[in-house]
């Protein structure tokens, strides 16, 4: 497989254009440029973070529309997960990265509220979602309970921790010129590896859930 490059510039006009006529009609016209300008080039960052980061999941372009008031057949953006933790996105907007856990079991999540209450533990998580925050990530809930869970105080130190359902660090980077090198590969290696401590915590005081029916532990996206 090639080398990674970046993406061209034909890829944001792709989903440029995806987004503004999301059709059928569109897509197979197109096909070519979104495998060539589009996909080959996720395909090659994904083959060179593998080593480091994990195996990758590479997602349908194709939406599902089944429950959906939004009948537009196709995803605006490419996206992929990177090993347990790991998740990357291209859009015509930005080129996107997250880690963490993205949506937790009961069991998880009881862990999860203990781990956060307890003061080492709890301290510890803290310090290091500063850390991802001071270096220009959002770390955050997919969902959040609008008060802290029953047994725990109004006025915890923590508070807003202990509300999320799920922990996430997300960065992402509007499109530019650097978008087309191989500066695309090295911001999403650098959010990666600041995530990893994260992914650490989690995995050491939350872990896979036990529960049948909940797959695999949660997800970045």
């Amino acid at each position: 497989m090639a080398a990674f490059k970046g993406w061209p510039v034909e890829a944001i006009e792709f989903f440029e254009g995806l987004e503004a006529d999301n059709s059928k009609t569109y897509w197979l016209e197109r096909k070519g440029v979104y495998e060539s300008s589009v996909k080959a080039p996720m395909e090659a960052l994904l083959a060179e973070l593998a080593g480091e980061f994990g195996e990758a999941h590479l997602f349908r372009p194709y939406r599902d529309v089944r429950f959906s008031k939004d009948k537009s057949p196709y995803k605006t953006n490419i996206a992929a997960t990177v090993g347990e933790r790991g998740y990357v996105s291209l859009s015509a907007e930005a080129l996107g990265a997250g880690s963490g856990m993205y949506m937790m079991a009961p069991d998880q999540l009881e862990r999860y509220r203990a781990a956060v209450d307890s003061p080492g533990s709890g301290a510890e998580l803290e310090r290091l979602v500063a850390g991802l925050r001071g270096r220009g990530a959002s770390v955050e809930s997919h969902d959040a309970l609008k008060t802290v869970p029953k047994g725990y105080p109004k006025d915890h130190p923590r508070a807003d921790l202990l509300r999320g359902k799920g922990l996430i660090s997300w960065q992402q980077w509007s499109v530019g010129e650097w978008l087309g090198t191989s500066e695309a590969r090295k911001r999403v290696v650098s959010f990666l590896r600041a995530s990893r401590p994260l992914c650490e915590w989690l995995d050491g005081h939350v872990g896979p859930t036990t529960l049948d029916g909940h797959g695999r532990h949660g997800r970045s996206r």
